[in-house]
């Protein structure tokens, strides 16, 4: 695990030797751990700008209704996002070098400076978290390479859910969240990825996890397993964290929406 200076400083987030800890108490985002926009290379840091607030101890991300599309004409289907990241990565200005490329090889719009908040190699990343989703939105936690080397590009999905997976059975609530591991082009890994249906309400808080050890990561909720993957990235990753909106998915009745992802704090501990 990468980490900055040890001690607590005044935005809420605390490092030692072995742990980070950020419980978003402090009045503002600590920005030498978060860069609060969602991949800005392949458009540009002000119109990828995240929407949030730190307040009563939370880090709420929210997508309001005239928010920016991202990519627009360029990214299919159309989102609307607000995300931040430990990380970010890019080539010069007009390569095909950066962080998460999407379908149609795009190119650099705008280049970023290298940023490292917080790279993780192993351990155990959590997350406590409640959701306001509706059947066009999704919320989600994942890790994913630096990508300073194209094949250095695997993700272990914390969490996904889809405000659309969300029903009832026999009055109990229930949602399915996806968990796993993505390949994208690291010839090394292969697709593990699983959305078990769990009894929980995603509007109230749970605590998401993976415990990713080098034989193996255990993905849980409330400490319970659901999930596990033998194939894994063995570079450091970066925590990727958003909310996101679906316009063409909208009823006709729901443009007034806003989803939201209110985070009480995120946990990551060194190699177990």
């Amino acid at each position: 695990m990468r980490r900055t200076d040890s001690g607590m400083n005044q935005r809420g987030a605390s490092t030692d030797s072995d742990s980070f800890v950020d419980d978003f108490d402090g009045p503002a985002l600590d920005e030498k751990i978060w860069f609060p926009h969602y991949l800005p290379q392949w458009s540009s840091r002000a119109k990828t700008a995240a929407s949030y607030r730190v307040a009563d101890s939370l880090l709420v991300l929210d997508v309001p209704i005239d928010h920016n599309i991202w990519c627009e004409g360029l990214h299919q289907p159309p989102i609307r996002v607000s995300g931040m990241q430990s990380g970010t990565f890019s080539g010069p200005l007009g390569s095909t070098i950066g962080q998460q490329p999407f379908a149609g090889h795009p190119t650099v719009m705008e280049e970023q400076d290298s940023f490292r908040g917080l790279l993780v190699t192993g351990g155990r990343v959590e997350m406590r978290a409640a959701m306001t989703l509706s059947p066009r939105s999704m919320a989600a936690l994942w890790l994913v390479g630096f990508e300073d080397e194209p094949q250095r590009c695997g993700e272990i999905c914390v969490a996904e859910i889809f405000g659309r997976s969300i029903g009832n059975d026999s009055d109990t609530v229930t949602v399915e969240v996806g968990m796993g591991v993505h390949p994208f082009r690291d010839p090394e890994l292969v697709e593990d990825f699983a959305t078990p249906r769990v009894s929980i309400d995603p509007t109230r808080f749970h605590d998401y996890a993976v415990v990713w050890r080098k034989e193996d990561a255990t993905f849980l909720i409330d400490g319970v397993e659901h999930h596990r993957s033998r194939t894994l990235p063995r570079y450091p990753l970066q925590l990727m964290l958003a909310v996101f909106d679906f316009p063409e998915w909208s009823d006709g009745t729901d443009g007034d929406l806003v989803p939201e992802l209110a985070v009480d704090w995120i946990r990551a501990t060194a190699d177990l």
